[in-house]
């Protein structure tokens, strides 16, 4: 495909705007999410907020897989951290998300063994290097994600290493929409769907926002005239009253996702309850380690017992964020006590956390947009 020049994509992004304003109804609110946090950098970096007509509201959601594990995770992995005979592995923004009592950085500090990987296959060197202790990866992630350490548990497996295992709470995106939807504060009229995610999952688990609930949705990419183009469906799904699973980040992601990664995830997981960070338990929204893989599985092999209940951060909203319920900046802690250097909650740990973003791309009394 031909590269489109700066003037091109001007124009582009005209047309669609036209659109989008012929589409949308004066005086009409009409709630969207994003619910990827890539597409909450995005559409700030884009200044894309402030391109569409008032009363057109993009709010973020639940799509930063760091922000929405749980306290009660955490919590496990301090416990892991504790022992002596563990090293934890762990990507580096696990570091200052909050447990109930400090975070992994502080345990870190007072003598904890925690070792910061960049992918997951690091951690079989890992395991060969200290065959005397248990390394415990913290294995988070969406279905993006998972494919990838799937494939390591199976590298783990074959190289007959039995010291390494895996803390895993893994998320699975469309349980978490449906469980949006399902409650009484709802105030949604459409999904921005992630780009990641649909290029494993494609468009069919998404089906039900539109045949259950009559919800538009689209699939996009990170540029931001695909952003424009899927909001630009998701309204005239919406003035149509014809729903459907839009996609305009097609070069990528087919409607069956991929199968190999699919088959993989099949192969090794099988369906679980999970908690989410201020959504509580949702049914069937997770996966755990199955079958002969079942033996990498932190929690069985190595049991905690009982940890108490998690109690999160004083004041933070976390939870209220990833709902869609209030804007970053409407947290009393946000840019006080929040901030990206000190971080409160998890929101604001992670790059790609709702309140991290809103934070770097904050509103000036004048109400333009900066960037530090």
């Amino acid at each position: 495909m031909k590269k489109l020049t700066l003037e091109n994509k001007l124009q582009a992004a005209k047309a669609l705007l036209e659109d989008i304003k012929s589409l949308h109804t004066p005086g009409e609110t009409v709630r969207i999410m994003e619910v990827c946090g890539t597409h909450t950098v995005a559409i700030f970096r884009e200044g894309i907020r402030q391109m569409l007509p008032e009363g057109i509201e993009l709010i973020s959601g639940p799509g930063c897989p760091v922000c929405v594990t749980d306290q009660s995770y955490m919590d496990k992995a301090l416990a892991y951290a504790a022992r002596e005979d563990v090293i934890i592995a762990t990507f580096g923004d696990m570091l200052k998300v909050p447990g109930t009592d400090g975070n992994l950085w502080e345990a870190k500090s007072e003598g904890a063994q925690i070792h910061i990987i960049y992918s997951p296959m690091e951690i079989v060197a890992l395991g060969r290097q200290h065959p005397d202790k248990k390394i415990v990866f913290l294995a988070i992630g969406f279905e993006t994600t998972v494919a990838v350490i799937a494939a390591t548990v199976k590298m783990v497996a074959q190289a007959g290493l039995d010291n390494v295992f895996f803390l895993v709470s893994h998320k699975l995106v469309p349980p978490a929409l449906r469980a949006l939807l399902d409650r009484k504060e709802r105030q949604l009229d459409g999904f921005l769907l992630p780009g990641h995610v649909s290029v494993i999952i494609g468009e069919e688990p998404y089906r039900f926002l539109a045949e259950e609930y009559g919800i538009p949705s689209c699939i996009a990419g990170f540029d931001g005239l695909e952003i424009l183009a899927a909001v630009r469906d998701i309204l005239w799904q919406r003035k149509s009253g014809t729903y459907y699973v839009g996609n305009q980040y097609k070069s990528v992601v087919a409607k069956t996702g991929n199968p190999v990664a699919i088959q993989l995830m099949k192969e090794l997981y099988e369906p679980a309850d999970d908690v989410w960070r201020g959504m509580g338990v949702i049914p069937k929204s997770g996966l755990r380690l199955a079958g002969e893989y079942a033996r990498f599985d932190a929690e069985r092999i190595l049991p905690l017992g009982d940890m108490g209940e998690a109690t999160p951060p004083k004041g933070c909203q976390c939870d209220k964020v990833l709902q869609g319920l209030i804007r970053p900046d409407e947290c009393a802690l946000f840019g006080k006590e929040c901030t990206a250097d000190h971080p409160v909650g998890a929101c604001m740990v992670s790059a790609e956390g709702s309140c991290a973003a809103w934070y770097k791309y904050r509103r000036t009394s004048g109400g333009q947009l900066w960037e530090d």
